[in-house]
């Protein structure tokens, strides 16, 4: 059987449902791009992207910034929120209009409504950059669920179960995808397969993720 075959599909090819309360939105994104890139150009120009360290002192591949009123960090002290960036001393950029927007209609999409983030992880993956399998558990408050929108090269997401020995399910990931999980499938293990060389045509061999939480 097939990574494809794990999980339902319906709408053909445009809604597939990972788990009870987790699906992918094929294409959801792609009426936003053209806002999204001139805002993280935005954010990046006040908050630059940065590789930064884990707990056990290793640089992590995906370089990273945040924005909005909350942003992830992690260093030789722990993951963490903050209000303020470690590196600029300022706080985070404002979140824009166009990602509230997006994630509050895409959590809508898949059922989750009023999703209101007051933080956004901005990914920025190169080839060969990956993302080990980890829940998202520095939030206060699990009832909120998580989104995560693709943009530029291909990637396949890893999705595993509430153990990391747990099976994981391959699912490829597009410009334009956005991946909803919450309740039953909040604290499911996730990750990122090492990265392609497979540029695409507006961000080269670069893949954006924006991922939105509820973290206050």
């Amino acid at each position: 059987m097939s990574s494809l075959e794990l999980f339902e599909t319906t709408e053909p090819e445009r809604r597939q449902r990972l788990g009870p309360a987790a699906m992918v939105l094929r294409g959801f994104a792609l009426p936003y791009v053209s806002d999204l890139i001139l805002a993280i150009d935005g954010i990046v120009a006040l908050s630059p992207f940065r590789h930064m360290v884990t707990p056990g002192g290793f640089a992590m591949s995906v370089a990273l910034t945040n924005c909005g009123a909350l942003g992830w960090t992690t260093d030789r002290r722990g993951y963490r929120y903050t209000s303020v960036d470690p590196d600029t001393g300022m706080p985070w950029p404002a979140m824009p209009a166009t990602f509230s927007r997006l994630a509050n209609e895409a959590a809508a999409a898949a059922d989750f409504e009023r999703f209101e983030p007051d933080a956004c992880l901005v990914n920025q993956y190169a080839p060969g950059s990956r993302l080990s399998l980890h829940q998202d558990k520095n939030e206060r408050d699990y009832r909120a669920p998580i989104v995560s929108v693709s943009l530029g090269v291909r990637a396949t997401f890893l999705f595993g179960g509430p153990a990391r020995t747990d099976p994981t399910i391959k699912v490829p990931l597009h410009h334009g995808d956005v991946v909803v999980w919450g309740g039953a499938d909040r604290l499911r293990y996730h990750g990122v397969m090492p990265l392609k060389d497979e540029p695409h045509a507006l961000l080269g061999s670069r893949r954006i993720n924006l991922t939105f939480r509820k973290a206050g």
